[in-house]
């Protein structure tokens, strides 16, 4: 078991690190403010996209710094592509400049792995491009989604077509007016298959006849343009039968496929971002002084960094060896290391985050550090691709399984 990166990994996070400080460092926080001034949170119908994101992923692209999540496209294995997730993880929009971001990302993995040709030439092939973007419909309002069986939108064949009905929620990237299309997963009713046999993937072009978005949804009072996470309905959408990925019946299968590397991007991106956090939280501790002291010297702050390093290092190397057993056994082979980082980093990185708040005062609490999108970051992902406790469960499933204990 070596994580040693290869050479063409740190060759490549050298590139992504040398782009970084030349065109990401130096205006992200000018760029987040003219973001928020020109996409007023009340009307997400007017939201726009800054020039300098296109800007920026021509020159990303045009280096070469593009799709480099993806193993058949950048050659770059899951465990050596975490440690340029982590580098990328120290932006808020970094990712996005490399192709590399989230709900995109794991919709192309759907696509190449599972899309029929025509799929592949309709959608794979601008998203990796970079020329429009995607959303994955899945949770819904009505219902427990931790449990995906729950699930009450439907994905009826009928004849030659399939017909939506549902409402889903927290569909992230809905508000980006370059969205062109969702995989929308659902319920296909089939009494002779087993209860993970009766869900499907569709992809809905976001203008067909019935889909209507309903609103954006606010996180810790933030929209997020303009990206955003919205509610859509999609109220008797008919398409093709070969809009369905894979066949109907098949959507479980495709989503342990999808959610498998996709939680180890995010996990590494939480390992960058709350670096970031605990640089900032020196930083600002070693600089400020109170009581005739600088704040570092105060209550307990010195223990609170060496717990943040401690935290992000194990953190660092349980990713790290989940990476490593995916590219060796695969998802279902690395079924209790991805639940398990999908527990430990955003709790880790939620943490760090709130002591480097802490810290910082009443600056932790605005935009005038990237702490609060950070904090928004981890607090979200202890519910997103799964809440802990669903991760929780699993692990100890599994383990239980390991002597013998096979009870529900």
């Amino acid at each position: 078991m070596n994580f040693e990166p290869s050479e063409k990994s740190r060759k490549t996070l050298e590139r992504v690190q040398q782009f970084m400080r030349d065109e990401v460092v130096p205006v992200e926080a000018k760029h987040w403010e003219e973001v928020r001034a020109a996409n007023p949170d009340g009307d997400w119908t007017k939201w726009t996209v800054h020039p300098r994101v296109e800007a920026l992923k021509a020159k990303a692209k045009a280096a070469g710094l593009w799709n480099l999540f993806l193993p058949e496209v950048s050659g770059l294995s899951t465990l050596e592509y975490a440690p340029i997730a982590e580098a990328m993880g120290r932006s808020v929009m970094a990712p996005e400049l490399f192709n590399c971001n989230a709900p995109d990302s794991g919709n192309m993995e759907v696509l190449f792995r599972y899309g029929s040709d025509a799929q592949k030439q309709r959608w794979l092939e601008p998203l990796l491009a970079g020329e429009i973007r995607s959303v994955f419909c899945m949770t819904e309002p009505d219902v427990a989604s931790s449990d995906a069986t729950n699930m009450r939108a439907t994905a009826v064949v009928d004849g030659d077509e399939v017909v939506l009905n549902g409402t889903k929620w927290w569909t992230s990237g809905l508000g980006d007016p370059r969205a062109k299309v969702a995989i929308f997963m659902a319920h296909t009713p089939n009494a002779s298959a087993g209860r993970h046999a009766q869900h499907s993937m569709v992809l809905v072009p976001l203008d067909s006849k019935g889909v209507t978005v309903r609103r954006m949804l606010p996180v810790f009072g933030d929209y997020d343009a303009p990206h955003g996470h919205g509610e859509v309905s999609f109220e008797n959408v008919r398409l093709p039968l070969d809009a369905v990925i894979a066949g109907p019946g098949r959507g479980f299968e495709i989503a342990q496929g999808r959610l498998g590397p996709g939680r180890i991007h995010h996990c590494m991106r939480c390992i960058g971002a709350a670096e970031v956090a605990l640089e900032l939280m020196i930083d600002r501790g070693s600089t400020r002084t109170a009581f005739g002291k600088p704040l570092v010297n105060l209550g307990g702050n010195r223990e609170r960094i060496a717990e943040a390093r401690v935290a992000i290092d194990q953190a660092r190397l349980l990713t790290l060896h989940a990476a490593w057993k995916l590219d060796h056994v695969g998802a279902l082979g690395a079924m209790t290391e991805i639940a398990a980082i999908k527990v430990v980093a955003p709790s880790m990185l939620q943490k760090v985050v709130d002591d480097a708040m802490q810290v910082h005062g009443g600056a932790g609490l605005s935009h005038d550090t990237p702490l609060t999108a950070f904090y928004a970051q981890a607090r979200a992902l202890r519910l997103a691709d799964g809440p802990d406790e669903v991760h929780k469960g699993l692990i100890a499933k599994l383990e239980l399984a390991k002597r013998g204990h096979h009870g529900k």
